[in-house]
């Protein structure tokens, strides 16, 4: 049997991206990870609704050499330990590399559902990226697009536009009552 599930963008939707000169970055350390106040109750409310809670992520910094693998790791752990996620998978290649586990490509989105038996088509993909959307998109997944004061670039063609995990994770629950 086929199992439904939530991915999750990390950066910018599990944790706040840190803004710098008008540009968002991954947290550079374990300290400066910051979670959203609502994360868990939301998370915990899919969860409950019965969804896999998957991170797909992509860490170029570090192919970059600009952080450490530790320092993703750590974060994902942390994460991990704080919100009820079943996993995060990660991408640490750069574009050059043009590998399939690279968002947009959906490659961390296709491992989750060989290895969980995931059904895509009753899938969602909450990014605040256009190339977030776009993985999820290419493998039948809704999208939503996590939209929030600081976004620099316009994403079009999500299924629902959300301002934080509790309202992304209230329009998710109104699907299933449909």
């Amino acid at each position: 049997m086929k199992r439904k599930a939530v991915f999750f963008d990390r950066d910018g939707v599990l944790n706040y991206a840190v803004l710098r000169n008008g540009k968002t970055f991954p947290p550079p350390t374990l300290d400066d990870l910051r979670i959203p106040p609502d994360a868990f109750s939301a998370l915990t409310s899919l969860k409950a609704a019965g969804y896999l809670l998957v991170g797909a992520t992509n860490q170029p910094d570090v192919a970059r050499g600009t952080t450490p693998r530790q320092t993703v790791e750590a974060i994902n752990l942390k994460l991990m330990q704080e919100l009820p996620l079943d996993e995060i998978r990660v991408c640490y290649h750069d574009n050059q590399d043009n590998c399939l586990c690279r968002k947009p490509q959906p490659g961390l989105l296709l491992e989750a559902a060989s290895i969980h038996a995931i059904d895509l088509s009753n899938s969602i993909m909450i990014g605040d990226r256009a190339k977030d959307l776009e993985a999820g998109a290419r493998v039948g997944c809704k999208t939503i697009w996590m939209r929030y004061d600081h976004t620099l670039e316009e994403v079009q063609g999500s299924d629902f536009i959300a301002t934080s995990l509790s309202e992304a994770a209230q329009w998710i629950q109104a699907l299933q009552n449909i």
